[in-house]
């Protein structure tokens, strides 16, 4: 599909490769040696390679999304980005998992660390890299909106609760490996208003920061599912709206608020492109528009950046997926 009009563009590279340490059972981790060199493993696929660890995007800014790939290791490995577990599945030639940076993390360098599971007659397998965080640059700004969404009043207080728990309730779904089979796309195409991570203030008294993707859109325009999942949100929620949530696998979900009309159900299987919703300008908003969040591995984290992570880099789709390539026509 065509590139979003009001893309931001990176200077780093999309992909960095990781130095590989194999650290044997009597070498010292901050010593290894041409000694220690890992041997070929037969991967999952039955492909032999030398274990490699591969990071997208090559440098990220917190509140990016990252995505964490091994190959050439036989079982499921396990491993930590910047001291947070990874949640690996089987995906393509190796295994994956998908997670992101907090967007309170400081600049500078994270540490990436993965180890497979010991065979018994070799030696164990462990791979490390660091990850460039540069600085968000995340821009403030002041807002009017309704005073009852400023300081809502003791009628709601219940309803707010009950959003609460439902929002809960839809991001706990068990971790599974992702459902989709290919890229993710623009749930709209239109001009963006508000990009990931403003501060914002509302009426000169309640600060939060932005944790969406706004799009501008006519009410009553339609909104589509940026790839496919369950819908596990159908709900009209005091702040949000009229709000639809996916849940893609992996850990990973997309949110779609302030619509003026749902047009699924909870439960159901939706593909990408299919219609979710209305454009609207239900909850607290300043004018009709989509609210797009993204929420992977418990973290909101940038949309526009998940656009850009290439989970089919190879010509073909993992085995477990079905379906091409195509991406979603502007609606």
């Amino acid at each position: 599909m065509p590139a979003h009009p009001a893309r931001r563009k990176y200077s780093a590279p999309t992909c960095l490769l990781l130095s590989l340490l194999a650290v044997g059972a009597k070498a010292r981790a901050a010593e290894p040696t041409a000694a220690l060199a890992a041997p070929p493993v037969e991967s999952r696929t039955g492909r032999t390679t030398r274990p490699l660890l591969t990071l997208q995007p090559g440098s990220a800014r917190p509140g990016d999304p990252v995505l964490v790939e091994v190959r050439g290791v036989g079982e499921l490995p396990q491993g930590t980005l910047a001291g947070k577990p990874l949640r690996f599945f089987p995906w393509g030639e190796g295994f994956v998992a998908l997670t992101g940076l907090p967007v309170e993390m400081q600049a500078g360098q994270a540490a990436v660390t993965v180890a497979a599971p010991k065979v018994a007659g070799e030696l164990p397998v462990v791979l490390t890299g660091t990850l460039d965080v540069v600085e968000p640059g995340y821009p403030s700004r002041e807002l009017k909106v309704s005073g009852k969404y400023v300081e809502p009043p003791a009628s709601v207080k219940a309803r707010m609760a009950a959003d609460r728990k439902a929002f809960a309730v839809a991001f706990a779904q068990p971790f599974a490996a992702p459902m989709f089979s290919r890229n993710f796309a623009w749930p709209r195409q239109d001009r963006i208003t508000a990009p990931f991570g403003d501060k914002r203030t509302f009426n000169g008294k309640l600060s939060s920061q932005h944790f969406g993707v706004d799009i501008d859109g006519d009410p009553g325009t339609p909104v589509a599912a940026a790839n496919e999942g369950t819908v596990v949100m159908a709900r009209d929620n005091y702040s949000a709206g009229r709000t639809v949530i996916v849940h893609h696998g992996g850990g990973l979900y997309t949110s779609y608020f302030h619509l003026s009309r749902i047009l699924v159900k909870q439960g159901m299987k939706v593909k990408q492109g299919e219609r979710l919703g209305l454009v609207g300008s239900t909850g607290r908003v300043t004018g009709p528009h989509l609210h797009w969040g993204v929420k992977v591995d418990g973290m909101w984290v940038d949309g526009e950046s998940l656009l850009k992570l290439d989970f089919f880099p190879s010509s073909a789709p993992p085995a477990m997926a079905s379906g091409d390539s195509a991406g979603l026509a502007a609606p």
